[in-house]
């Protein structure tokens, strides 16, 4: 009875409501006897059940026959006797009256008088609870705390700062050892001594020693931790006194007291022994201590594996105990593990010892700290069913515990612990009362989550949920919508987690441990049948827990993986620490969760980005075609004159605009508004997002207008070009028909060759007859030095007096090369050569290099349009290098640098726009382009003259000149969006992190040391060319693009076939309007006016034979353009796409473009418009050319830790100044 704590509420606090908490045999209670004199036919043990129960709660104490007996009276008279009784004692002191009454007291035995006096002997030193721990127990504490810092320290090396990493460990190592001297500098202490004496005693008065010593360390702590605790719900109200609640769970923490603290002392005694020599006598007389404690383990008493104060397992201590537990039992004795995890308070230690028959304690106020380990011995005739010899059950301190939510650690000593227990397990029990059941999800993307970041771990445990304070004993049945929801939402957790962890292969919960929902979850009632604290235990907690003690067997006997003997277990457990040694959970769960909640983000808002831009690229496409029909067709809905043209279509353009930027503002919205996926984590992250659509829109808007200002003043200036072409094709038209009238007069059959000869001399007079003025070419150049100056102007003086010292014409025609100042600088810019180091001047040359090559990339893609100059090129260039300049601001330019930076860029891209512009207008040449058809007019003219059928050539010729270029032109417009709509179905480019990811996989995998050169000091470069090879190895081994082009070309034929039976149908006379009216139709084919014009000239056909000789035509066109399709080179074929996808793809990844000053990771952080550059994981230093100034060996620290050290740094940012990181 010594062991039973009861709450309950005596008469007198009936009123207040409040109530007693104390042992049994301490309290005062009056006691009652009841006795049967003579015969009654009444039942004596339901009058007592009626007698202690009231209205609301019935207890069903006393075995009785069923029998109706009212006490009504009874239970007033006797509520009267107590209430006014004076007579109350104490069980304990109720002993002396049995002693005189001759009755036998079971205390009276040797073995427990022995166990109580020693238990006494050390618990009556006890008066303040911490000083005595500080003297007797002196070991452990914040000695113990700091070696558990050191040790963790030397696997993780978070707080290396700038010392070389191997001189860094010995200091740990030395620190360790001063630690271990200290305690091997305390003598063993009288209460330690008296304590490992009573252990030492024979096997009973060593039970009666340990039981009696618990309930004495329980009885001086349990007011004061009482105390405590309300004083802690007080204070944990408010959320700012974060400092007086770490005080008070320090003072929690130090007042109570247990035996697993003696426990915990008697490891540090024995692990300090262990840095004596091995001959000193200190230590040989402590080696008997771990068979000590695993006698106690096989004899049924818990032993503590993981200290809950200082976070930690003493491992030589457990492993030494572990293999003197495997010395007493038999060779190759197997175990298996179970484990429960759960909330703080939902009863994971009372189901434990519900469920086994173990110890661990339930003291009221008393909540289990760490996890405790107890052995439970399987009898043998179950061994030969369940194929082991022991069960090993480990009760774990609950997590997310109120007490340790203030603390700065308590996220990683829930990771460590639950990775620790999880890990060891064979049946993990998840326990969950409903009230904590969203806390308890966390719980378990906190197991997930570790789970797939330890390396060590080969393992899948069973899986069992239990359900606590679930009334309804059909709550099974009721609640499978909950268990379906509850495994989506694991597969949900196991799925981000994986993802962040690129272990892509978990798809589900069942991928990292064994589940079933159907028989993996478990319904308890509550263990009070009423409310507490005179409520009766509720049997059928007893029984449900009975049911699931079964289950729980019977899944340890159907694991399929071999059960592991108690060495095997002893190793598994030190590896498993040993690897959360290694795990840094700086970054909490909670930070996870927060990662993987930006990385959804991410992805999402990548979707919207894209959807944004190819809807708007589409319309652009569309509109330049619209463009370049101007004029050609009348359209009744659309201006005659350009100009206003333009301006209905930027109207039309800002309009779309809008509509876009709304639509992914307006998903950001709807995205936070959803409570799944941990949205709300990220919430401040919606402004930056939200600034990068607007950022975007305004972006757009201007690249938007450039294209359209270009291609309409273009188009303005081929329609003059168009019209002196028509003029000399109509006057060449003209002579033609007079020579063909002239040669039918002659009445004479003509030979080809006669023919010729007359078309020969018509047509030399006809040219003589026409004025071909000759098309002026401008100086792009004087145009370019104009924008420039402007650019400049706002510079100052001084600019425009640099860009006067240097003729553009004589600017970019060498390489681009920044050169230091001052004999200084010159000299530390080669002592920085010399050693490999980067400095300002060769930061400076990198920037200038990487605007360099994207203006050179922007100027090559405008040459391949082999179209006409225009000036919103060279703007769209000086905007690009103003605003690489302001973004690169922390490398510092002076004006110098930026004219000849822009002088060089803009003479280079005059020269190629002065080649462009010069290649345009001559191949547009009218005497050019009507000499080009020369042969086409001297064949008409034999065919007209000879009377042969034209309808069957027209027809051939209206397809391959006039169709084919434009279908060609068409699938070239459109297959850019859809390649990259296929490659970001690769997860690789889902989000910068997982291209990062990816990246560094693929060099890993290739191992070429150069491919490394190339990333780490031309990053960007690096990236073209392997987004380039990415894109060619996807496609070389698939057959979409074929699919691609067959559905645009498909397209363009039903469009065309559609338009030529439109024309059949309409009122076109003669073959001119027929033709006129098929390319209205096609207002999505850009269609040569040339080639057209071409066509409309000497037309002798019949419209009806035309249309259906062009049908077949047009369908040998598709088998040929198939054909001619699946020959081309799908490299050549990525260079004549309008929207090249690797520069898509590359702006998508590339992101802000910012690295890490110091390793040179690049930033990840989503949309364009954050706040702040982050790295999920930054590299060694010297990836970024950092050196030891003393050895000028390579930094191999990561600066992800050396910014939290005291080490200095210095590099071009600081102008060679050191500074703190």
């Amino acid at each position: 009875m010594r062991d039973i704590v009861k709450k309950y509420r005596p008469q007198s606090l009936s009123e207040s409501k409040g109530f007693i908490e104390d042992r049994i045999v301490l309290s005062e209670l009056p006691m009652i006897s009841f006795v049967r004199l003579g015969e009654c036919s009444l039942s004596k043990s339901e009058i007592l059940n009626k007698l202690l129960s009231n209205s609301q709660q019935y207890h069903d104490t006393f075995v009785h026959r069923n029998m109706e007996c009212f006490v009504k009276s009874l239970r007033k008279t006797i509520s009267d006797v107590v209430e006014n009784s004076q007579i109350k004692m104490q069980t304990e002191q109720m002993a002396e009256i049995a002693h005189e009454l001759g009755i036998l007291v079971d205390e009276d035995s040797p073995e427990c008088q022995t166990a109580k006096t020693n238990a006494e002997a050390i618990t009556a030193e006890i008066q303040d609870i911490h000083k005595y721990k500080e003297d007797q127990l002196p070991r452990q504490g914040e000695i113990w705390k700091k070696l558990t810092c050191l040790e963790k320290e030397e696997f993780r090396l978070q707080h290396i700062g700038s010392r070389n990493i191997e001189d860094y460990r010995s200091e740990l190592l030395l620190q360790k050892k001063e630690l271990r001297k200290k305690q091997n500098s305390y003598n063993m202490s009288t209460a330690m001594t008296c304590f490992i004496n009573a252990i030492s005693s024979p096997g009973t008065e060593r039970f009666y020693f340990l039981k009696l010593m618990q309930m004495n360390l329980d009885n001086l702590s349990h007011v004061k931790l009482s105390e405590l605790r309300e004083k802690y719900k007080e204070k944990f109200k408010n959320s700012e006194n974060k400092e007086e609640i770490k005080e008070i769970d320090r003072q929690i923490s130090n007042s109570s007291l247990g035996t697993e603290h003696f426990f915990r002392e008697m490891g540090q005694i024995y692990e300090a022994s262990l840095s004596l020599p091995q001959t000193d006598p200190a230590r040989q007389q402590l080696q008997h201590l771990p068979k000590l404690c695993a006698q106690l383990l096989l004899d049924g008493f818990p032993l503590e594996l993981v200290d809950g104060d200082a976070s930690n397992i003493p491992l030589r201590w457990v492993s030494d105990v572990l293999s003197q537990l495997s010395d007493l039992v038999s060779p190759n004795r197997k175990i298996r593990v179970v484990t429960v995890l759960g909330v703080q308070g939902t009863g994971k230690s009372t189901l434990l010892n519900t469920m086994f028959g173990v110890q661990f304690a339930v003291s009221s106020g008393r909540c289990t700290r760490g996890a405790f380990m107890s052995l439970i011995k399987i009898n043998e005739d179950m061994k030969k069913v369940l194929n082991f010899d022991f069960m090993l059950i480990i009760d774990t301190e609950g997590l997310k515990s109120p007490e340790r939510a203030q603390l700065d650690n308590s996220f990683e000593h829930d990771n460590e612990l639950a990775t620790l227990v999880i890990g060891l397990s064979d049946v993990a029990t998840v326990n969950i009362a409903m009230e904590n059941s969203a806390e308890m999800k966390d719980i378990l993307q906190i197991v997930v989550h570790a789970f797939l970041r330890m390396k060590e771990v080969g393992k899948k445990p069973k899986c069992v949920f239990v359900h606590q304070n679930v009334s309804d004993v059909s709550a099974h049945e009721k609640n499978l919508r909950d268990r379906k929801l509850l495994l989506e939402q694991l597969n949900e957790m196991t799925q981000a987690a994986a993802k962040m962890e690129k272990k892509e292969e978990n798809k589900s919960f069942t991928d990292v441990m064994e589940y079933n929902p159907d028989t993996g979850n478990w319904y308890i009632p509550g263990l009070w049948n009423g409310n507490p604290p005179m409520a009766p235990v509720n049997a059928g907690y007893s029984e449900a827990v009975y049911e699931l003690k079964k289950n729980i067997i019977q899944l340890l006997g159907n694991c399929e993986s071999s059960a592991n003997d108690i060495l095997d277990f002893k190793e598994w457990m030190t590896s498993l620490w040993t690897a959360v040694k290694h795990e840094n959970f700086i970054f909490s769960f909670r930070n996870s969760l927060v990662a993987d909640a930006y990385m959804r983000l991410c992805t999402e808002f990548n979707k919207w980005e894209w959807e944004f831009k190819k809807e708007m690229y589409t319309w652009v496409t569309n509109t330049e075609t619209r463009i370049s029909n101007f004029g050609k067709v009348a359209v009744k809905s659309e201006p005659s004159d350009m100009r206003e043209f333009l301006i209905c279509l930027k109207s039309e353009a800002s309009t779309l605009l809008s509509t876009w930027e709304t639509k992914p503002l307006e998903n950001l919205t709807q995205y936070f508004q959803q409570t799944e996926g941990h949205v709300y984590l990220v919430e401040g992250y919606k402004e930056e997002f939200s600034n990068s659509v607007k950022s975007l829109r305004r972006e757009m808007e201007r690249s938007v207008f450039n294209q359209l200002t270009a291609a309409a003043e273009i188009r303005e200036g081929m329609r003059e070009i168009e019209k002196i072409k028509k003029n000399h094709t109509q006057e060449i038209e003209n002579a033609v028909c007079v020579l063909i009238d002239k040669c039918k007069k002659k009445k004479v059959q003509m030979t080809d060759k006669e023919l010729e000869k007359e078309f020969d001399k018509m047509w030399n007079e006809t040219l003589e007859k026409l004025s071909f003025c000759e098309q002026k070419t401008f100086s792009v150049f004087t145009s370019v030095s104009h924008f420039l100056r402007i650019n400049l102007s706002h510079r100052g003086s001084h600019a425009c007096e640099l860009l006067s010292l240097k003729s553009l014409e004589d600017c970019g025609k060498e390489p681009f090369k920044y050169t230091a100042e001052g004999f200084y600088n010159k000299f530390k810019h080669k002592l920085s050569k010399m050693f490999n180091i980067q400095d300002h001047t060769m930061a400076v040359q990198q920037l200038a290099d990487s605007i360099i090559n994207f203006c050179t990339q922007f100027v090559s893609e405008k040459m391949e349009t082999r179209n006409n100059y225009h000036d919103t090129y060279i703007q769209e260039i000086l905007h690009m290098i103003d605003g690489s300049l302001q973004y690169n601001h922390d490398v510092k330019t002076d004006i110098e640098f930026e004219v000849s930076l822009k002088q060089h860029i803009c003479g280079f891209a005059a020269r190629e726009f002065q080649k462009m512009h010069e290649d345009f207008i001559q191949e547009n040449d009218p005497y050019r382009c009507l000499m080009k058809n020369k042969e086409k007019f001297r064949d008409d003219f034999k065919d007209i003259f000879n009377k042969r059928d034209q309808c069957q050539k027209k027809a051939e010729e209206f397809t391959n000149k006039c169709l084919k270029p434009a279908v060609e032109d068409f699938v070239n417009r459109s297959l850019g969006p859809n390649i990259i709509d296929d490659m970001l179905t690769c997860e690789q480019f889902s989000t910068r992190m997982s291209f990062q990811c990816s990246i560094l996989l693929d060099l890993l995998s290739k191992e070429d040391f150069k491919n490394y050169q190339r990333y780490i000091f031309s990053y960007q470069d690096y990236v073209k060319t392997w987004l380039l090879n990415q894109i060619l190895e996807h496609f070389s081994t698939v057959s979409t693009i074929s699919e691609f082009e067959d559905r645009h070309l498909q397209s363009c034929i039903r469009s065309i076939n559609d338009a030529i039976n439109k024309a059949k149908t309409g009122k076109s006379h003669d073959l001119k309007t027929f033709g006129e009216s098929i390319r209205k139709d096609l207002d999505k084919l850009v269609i040569s006016q040339d080639a057209f014009d071409a066509f409309m000239i000497l037309k002798n056909a019949d419209k009806e034979q035309f249309a259906d000789w062009l049908t077949v035509s047009v369908n040998d066109m598709g088998n040929i353009l198939r054909s001619e399709f699946k020959k081309s080179n799908f490299e050549r074929k990525l260079k004549q796409l309008n929207m090249k996808p690797h520069n898509e793809l590359f702006t998508r990844v590339i992101g802000c473009g910012k690295q890490c000053p110091f390793c040179g990771v690049p930033c990840e952080a989503g949309g364009g418009a954050h706040y702040e550059h982050f790295a999920s994981l930054h590299r060694p230093q010297g990836l970024g050319s950092y050196r030891f100034v003393r050895t000028q060996k390579l930094d191999t620290e990561i600066c992800s830790s050396l910014v939290i050290s005291d080490a200095e740094f210095c590099n071009s940012i600081t102008n060679g100044k050191y500074g703190w990181l």
